[in-house]
């Protein structure tokens, strides 16, 4: 169903561990029962490991982006390196606020500060910290879901 030149209709975006048995499932469970393309990345990564080119190429091929943003989500140099390929990618984005508060994640405070505070601490490039932080107050500008079971 992905239109021409992109290979899939839905990349989603999570934190394995607080997602992908549950709500991540299910979710992808639902979308390839509807016949809809979708990139689900199903691999552990190690710390440390950067963003792979064919993770940036199933970004760059998706007509969409479902970003579930839950609590360990900023937690992940991974999942924030993804989140700004998406968002530089400039294709519909929507946002999932699992068990997380929009405004936290936009402002980084609660358990968004805190993942920010340990960044900051490993001394990681400073551009590439304010690149994470205007990702996430971009895709949490946008309309999206709020859920809480």
């Amino acid at each position: 169903m992905a239109v021409s030149g992109l290979r899939y209709d839905v990349f989603i975006s999570f934190k394995g561990e607080d997602t992908r048995l549950g709500f991540v499932g299910h979710l992808h469970k639902a979308l390839i029962d509807k016949g809809i393309h979708t990139f689900l990345h199903d691999h552990q990564l190690m710390r440390g490991d950067s963003i792979s080119s064919s993770l940036v190429k199933a970004i760059q091929s998706s007509i969409i982006s479902i970003i579930v943003l839950s609590q360990n989500y900023a937690s992940s140099k991974w999942c924030l390196d993804e989140l700004v390929h998406i968002m530089e990618n400039r294709r519909p984005v929507i946002p999932v606020f699992y068990y997380v508060d929009p405004s936290d994640v936009r402002h980084q405070k609660g358990i968004y500060g805190k993942a920010f505070a340990m960044h900051e601490k490993s001394n990681l490039d400073s551009h590439k910290v304010m690149r994470w932080r205007n990702a996430l107050r971009q895709v949490a500008d946008l309309s999206g879901f709020p859920f809480r079971h």
